[in-house]
């Protein structure tokens, strides 16, 4: 689970870069900026503020504490219930991300193999628990060392490659994606019902803060380094790489954007194969037709680069990319599986069922939980096929299910006389703000009045604040310090 605290700052660094670096990204990003712009980029500058406040003060806190489990403390400091509160969500939210993550990889091979997508999800499923089960966490990170540079060569080749088979040179697919308005950040407007630039850095640096301040696989990671200095030095390596990388994979979107304009029979080629998928049938029926003559980049954004990669690079080269894909995958599937059974093991296992555990059995839970989390996580990215964009999918999800986890961490780190009543008030608040932002939407018949006008990526936002900002407003009618709260 820890390595033994072993492993040098770099590597973790480079394994918290891995993690960042999924298929979300690979496919994700380039899918975004190609269907429409830089907008979604923002979310990566908003990483820069959250590693300072991380190192400062999240990996202190756990490096000090000597506990494996990000969790362990909420149950000292609110009682069971918060320790199990927030367990539960970092399970589903990582399910949820091993889902889209699958999903996406499943739709890169699709392309590049032609095999079936369902098909490649259950292998993938399969592959991924078997050596993340046979290697543990130090598995998981030297495993992404190596993944995380095949990716970073994957998409210098491809960028390169998009440069110079524009038909007027380079320069030609930045003149032609300058002209719609595919670089752009977005707006500036202080508009929070749209995605706005102010919207998607309050959901990245909310996420962020999340990932670095309450997310096993973080946390599991600051103690795998062998000091604390490598621990906080982790954080910044990962950040470093991840900004400019994730910059060059929306730059990818937006050449891509250029080299189909230039190419229109490749264009019509991609959005038939996307149409006919869609609809069963085969590519020359009427149908595909008419469905192609009404489609937007939005529909097929995701398909393009590995169009790009099955038809336009030589067989060897497209090799590479198909490695660099599922090396995307695997490098962030591994860390949620080993993560997620670290957190059975310790937060459900060792505390309702068997709190002397053997070694020997403590093993035995922890491979048979990564087989029981990996079969679901796999079941999750069938059920995804059909979602038009992986990055939107997995942003909601990611908002549902860790919105309330922040908000209970920063509440027990900041209101120091806040006890376990209080908290769980504010937590039942900010969960029902949390289902009335994510479910009014597809509730119909309702008054329009109970409306949520925000846009999705403020679900997160919200609802941590909620959470935070009860809880201290409460807090201030306790004057002494919280007693113990283990019956709470």
């Amino acid at each position: 689970m820890s390595a033994g605290g072993s492993l040098p700052g770099w590597a973790v660094g480079m394994s918290i870069f891995g993690t960042y670096l999924s298929s979300n990204t690979f496919l994700g990003n380039p899918g975004k900026s190609y269907a429409g712009n830089y907008n979604a980029y923002v979310f990566t500058l908003s990483l820069p503020v959250a590693a300072w406040i991380a190192t400062k003060y999240f990996v202190p806190f756990y490096r000090q504490s000597g506990e494996i489990s990000a969790y362990h403390h909420l149950e000292e400091r609110f009682g069971l219930w918060a320790r199990t509160y927030a367990m539960a969500c970092y399970v589903l939210s990582q399910i949820a991300r091993m889902g889209t993550i699958m999903f996406g990889v499943a739709l890169g091979l699709n392309a590049l193999t032609g095999w079936d997508i369902a098909s490649i999800i259950v292998v993938t499923g399969m592959l991924v628990t078997l050596y993340t089960l046979l290697g543990g966490i130090e598995a998981v990170i030297w495993t992404d060392v190596v993944q995380s540079i095949v990716l970073m060569g994957g998409a210098i080749l491809i960028f390169a490659m998009l440069l110079f088979s524009m038909p007027d040179g380079p320069s030609q697919a930045f003149s032609i994606a300058g002209q719609q308005d595919k670089i752009s950040l977005g707006s500036w407007r202080l508009d929070f019902t749209s995605s706005t630039i102010w919207v998607v850095f309050l959901f990245g640096l909310f996420i962020n803060l999340t990932n670095f301040g309450i997310d096993q696989s973080f946390v599991q990671r600051y103690h795998t380094a062998k000091t604390e200095r490598d621990a906080q030095r982790s954080i910044w390596i990962g950040v470093v790489f991840y900004v400019p990388i994730s910059l060059l994979f929306f730059a990818i979107g937006s050449a891509l954007f250029s080299y189909y304009q230039v190419q229109p029979d490749l264009r019509t080629e991609v959005m038939q194969q996307v149409a006919a998928e869609q609809l069963g049938l085969p590519i020359n029926a009427p149908e595909v037709t008419a469905k192609v003559a009404s489609m937007t980049p939005a529909d097929y954004g995701d398909k393009v680069l590995p169009h790009f990669i099955a038809n336009k690079l030589p067989v060897g080269l497209a090799g590479l990319l198909i490695a660099a894909i599922f090396a995307a995958a695997m490098s962030s599937i591994d860390t949620s599986l080993n993560s997620s059974a670290t957190v059975f093991l310790k937060d459900i296992y060792g505390r309702y069922i068997d709190r002397d555990v053997s070694e020997r059995h403590a093993m035995l839970v922890l491979r048979s939980a990564t087989v029981v989390i990996g079969i679901i996580g796999t079941g999750i990215a069938v059920v995804l096929i059909g979602q038009k964009s992986i990055l939107d999918a997995w942003w909601q999800l990611q908002g549902i299910f860790a919105g309330g986890m922040l908000g209970l961490f920063l509440l027990g780190m900041v209101a120091r006389t806040a006890n376990g009543g209080i908290a769980l008030i504010s937590v039942i608040i900010g969960v029902l703000t949390i289902g009335w932002m994510t479910f009014y939407p597809v509730i119909e018949g309702q008054p329009r009045w109970l409306r949520n006008p925000l846009h999705t990526n403020m679900t997160i936002v919200i609802g941590t604040l909620a959470i935070f900002l009860v809880g201290l407003l409460l807090s201030q009618f306790v004057r002494s310090p919280p007693n113990d709260t283990e019956s709470t």
